[in-house]
């Protein structure tokens, strides 16, 4: 059964990742053959093929080129070309992917903007990117109206889907402009080095920054997931993640463009509307989010949840909790998840549905995929290194942040960032001999023996506390099992006096839930030291656009209830159980009279 499963493990590695690397192999720095050049020929060869699904909407692949080339002769004629920077502020639809793809056409870069943002950060968003143009969806005019007096150059805005007084009219000039194939002189000697787009973080520590992203590393994540799925033109692609963000934007698109396939997007997830649209567009395939995951297990019992196409998934943040449970409950029959970030140089999938696993390295490709795993302080935030001065590499087993060398070669080069400043904080010097240089991912990892890694925590996010380091992660995986717990989020609080910091979980609870034994069911899952000491309890976690958590205001609020005007509780030491959190229970915490 071991060599049965040896085998199995070892040829679905080598199967998915020779599609892979074969499919790059022609993906060359110097080559001018982009995203738009691929749509344009589906558009010549195979025209009807449906390129975009989207409420009632179908797009071909001519309809998609078409409105491309209408985007990039409006783009020549504003003077738009090679390096020329447009922001685009739209929500999900197929105008948000014809802009983008017509801009490429010229050469130009489109900074993806958060929808979600809204005053300052949005304003900063735009004005670190430099743009002189900027397309915005009529839905979002108000928003983008509200931050306009904080840009301090501010670019000539294009609004689209509704007449906006003292914008320009961008459906008007869309019309007007000619469908013909834009000509390739007007991207000004682009190559697959150049820049597409600056893709920004999620902001959810600070302002957020705007990553350089390629052409050359668009094709490349496009190809690598359209690989992992062995993707077809029979395929269709549910995508309900944002455009604006390299998973939904980028990621999700590889599997339908690159083949001839489809891709069904609408504005936002539902949960009470996933199983209708699978139902409904019949896609094959869907690119997940981990918190996605568990909201569709929270839900209620759909209609269609199990009546649909999907044959395979793909995303990442599927924590082992919750994958099983998944799987079995949505009859989904393959899973692969992922690990990455937009701006960084580390990248792996667990193509064979490992449970918990974000991607594999066997030992044979360790030379090939430079990704190690180092031993790190948590106290000082930073790699230990031993007496020589070098990093120390984990063993199987240890945890440590994920680093990845940087060289200058596609796929293994680090983009950075507009600052520099920025693109320095992630770069790790002489790590392993003098002169090198490696990406820092910022996350805590685990790898086993077999080469299979596991995701643990965040820097920043893990805390230590009574001496022991407190993955969050862990935390919020224990607290996911327990009854009547819906979401967790888990961080750590200062108290006086108190060396570290104390956990805490926002809670988001539903039938079942008894905070009075919660203690007990945490026990048989968590050391004493890894349960949280504070709860609170709110109707909602607050995330980002990608589905990620905010802490840093939680954080901010800490455990005072003063502060906190929702139901608190405390671990009492003398009872075992979580009791309320009174204020005179409060002033004993802070005062050095109640010890934690």
């Amino acid at each position: 059964m071991k060599v049965f499963d040896a085998l199995a493990r070892e040829s679905t590695y080598i199967r998915a990742i020779g599609r892979t690397l074969w499919a790059m192999r022609t993906v060359q720095p110097e080559s001018s053959h982009t995203i738009a050049d691929i749509i344009a020929e589906f558009a010549e060869r195979k025209p009807s093929n449906l390129a975009i699904l989207f409420q009632d909407q179908t797009l071909t692949y001519r309809d998609l080129n078409d409105a491309a080339n209408r985007v990039a002769h409006w783009a020549h004629q504003q003077g738009i070309g090679h390096g020329d920077v447009v922001a685009l502020f739209m929500e999900n639809r197929p105008e948000y992917l014809a802009s983008w793809l017509g801009l490429v056409k010229v050469g130009a870069v489109t900074a993806l903007i958060n929808t979600n943002l809204r005053g300052h950060p949005l304003a900063h968003s735009i004005g670190i990117a430099g743009a002189r143009h900027a397309i915005v969806g009529s839905e979002l005019a108000e928003a983008y109206a509200d931050a306009s007096p904080l840009i301090e150059k501010k670019p000539l805005v294009w609004t689209t889907g509704a007449r906006i007084p003292g914008t320009q009219d961008l459906d008007s000039a869309l019309a007007a402009a000619s469908p013909a194939e834009a000509n390739k002189a007007w991207r000004g000697g682009l190559t697959l080095k150049d820049r597409a787009f600056y893709i920004y973080t999620s902001g959810t520590t600070g302002l957020p920054k705007a990553a350089n992203f390629s052409h050359m590393r668009m094709l490349f994540m496009m190809i690598g997931f359209a690989g992992a799925l062995g993707a077809k033109e029979n395929d269709r692609m549910y995508d309900v993640l944002p455009l604006y963000h390299s998973a939904g934007g980028i990621a999700a698109l590889g599997p339908a463009f690159l083949h001839g396939g489809s891709l069904v997007i609408r504005k936002k997830f539902s949960v009470n509307e996933f199983w209708d649209d699978c139902f409904r567009y019949k896609p094959t395939l869907f690119q997940y989010i981990g918190e996605l995951c568990r909201y569709l297990l929270n839900a209620p019992t759909a209609a269609h949840e199990r009546d649909h196409a999907i044959r395979a998934i793909i995303g990442n943040g599927l924590r082992p909790e919750i994958w099983t449970n998944f799987q079995e409950r949505f009859a989904i029959p393959k899973i692969v998840e992922f690990y990455g970030a937009t701006e960084g140089n580390v990248a792996m999938l667990n193509y064979d549905g490992k449970v918990g696993a974000v991607g594999r390295i066997p030992d044979y490709m360790r030379k090939r995929i430079e990704t190690r795993l180092v031993r790190f302080d948590i106290e000082r935030e930073m790699p230990v290194r031993g007496p020589d001065g070098f990093c120390i590499e984990c063993a199987p087993g240890e945890v440590g942040e994920a680093i990845g060398r940087i060289i200058e070669e596609a796929g293994r080069n680090f983009e950075g960032y507009t600052e520099g400043s920025d693109t320095q904080k992630k770069i790790l010097h002489d790590v392993f001999e003098k002169g090198d240089s490696w990406f820092r991912t910022g996350d805590l990892l685990k790898r086993d023996a077999l080469g299979y890694y596991y995701f643990i925590d965040r820097i920043g996010d893990t805390f230590r506390w009574k001496g022991e380091n407190v993955a969050t992660s862990e935390v919020s995986e224990a607290l996911g099992i327990a009854p009547g717990v819906k979401e967790a989020n888990v961080y750590g609080v200062s108290v006086p006096g108190m060396d570290g910091r104390a956990g805490m979980a926002a809670l988001v609870t539903g039938p079942g839930f008894d905070p009075a034994s919660l203690a007990d069911a945490l026990s048989a899952n968590l050391p004493a030291y890894a349960r949280p000491v504070f709860l609170r309890i709110q109707p909602g976690l607050e995330i980002t656009g990608t589905f990620k958590q905010r802490k840093v205001e939680l954080v901010k609020e800490g455990f005072d209830p003063r502060v906190i005007p929702l139901p608190l509780y405390w671990l009492d030491p003398a009872s075992g159980r979580y009791e309320p959190l009174t204020m005179a229970i409060y002033d004993d915490i802070v005062s050095g009279k109640v010890k934690l």
